[in-house]
């Protein structure tokens, strides 16, 4: 009986092992990375993302681009779904340094600690050119991995100066500001402007009911820079 019972409970034990290895579709953030396409030149960019044939299903990875200057303006805003690789057109100077960030969340690939994928990307890229030839490339300065985002629902930004929560939300987006002075915008991924509010300092709640549903970036700007908090509108 008791050969029996441990044989049954060794049984289990193993489907489980099994299932649980069943559900690991991702690997983890810091084994993620973004790679310059041979494509890029002067005026265009292409850059791939090995996350998109690392998590699985493909078909739910959702990937949030972000270009910027050093003074913190937009350039360049995209969200692909399924897709390995960015690539657009640019105006942009080749002596700039660009600012590169990518959001990339899979809620239903599962990572071996039993979270699902939440990766936040951020790098530089310049336009490089050899002492031999006069040919160039984008190039990343970097080469940073991705680092797995903890807390989605309340994200801290120049700690611990600015908060804002929750997120998703519906109706109301709280913003737990310093009191010293400092300006803000809420703008979608296509960088629409939908609201705007200047020479402001601590808490604030903005009325979102009137956006329509998905993804926009609640940009800041304070006497220590610039940042880009994305939140989700229900």
């Amino acid at each position: 009986m008791i050969k029996k019972l441990l044989l049954i409970l060794a049984i289990v034990f193993g489907l489980s092992q099994i299932t649980k290895a069943q559900v690991i579709s991702c690997v983890p953030c810091n084994q993620l990375g973004m790679v310059m396409n041979v494509g890029s030149q002067q005026t265009a960019i292409s850059i791939y993302h090995s996350g998109q044939y690392m998590t699985h299903p493909r078909s739910q990875n959702i990937f949030t681009w972000e270009f910027s200057d050093q003074q913190g303006n937009i350039l360049h805003l995209d969200t692909l779904v399924d897709a390995s690789t960015i690539s657009f057109g640019h105006n942009w100077s080749l002596t700039d340094t660009i600012n590169v960030t990518v959001h990339f969340v899979n809620d239903s690939a599962i990572l071996p600690s039993g979270n699902s994928i939440n990766c936040l990307f951020e790098d530089q890229i310049y336009w490089s050119t050899g002492s031999i030839t006069p040919w160039g490339s984008w190039t990343f300065i970097h080469n940073n991995p991705g680092v797995d985002v903890t807390d989605i629902n309340q994200i801290t930004i120049l700690e611990p100066d600015f908060i804002i929560f929750p997120s998703p939300t519906s109706n109301n987006l709280n913003v737990k500001g310093p009191n010293e002075e400092y300006a803000l915008k809420i703008l979608n991924v296509q960088g629409q402007m939908f609201y705007e509010m200047n020479n402001i300092s601590g808490h604030q709640n903005i009325d979102v009911s009137f956006l329509p549903s998905g993804l926009y970036f609640l940009n800041v700007s304070h006497n220590k820079g610039y940042q880009n908090i994305r939140f989700i509108k229900q």
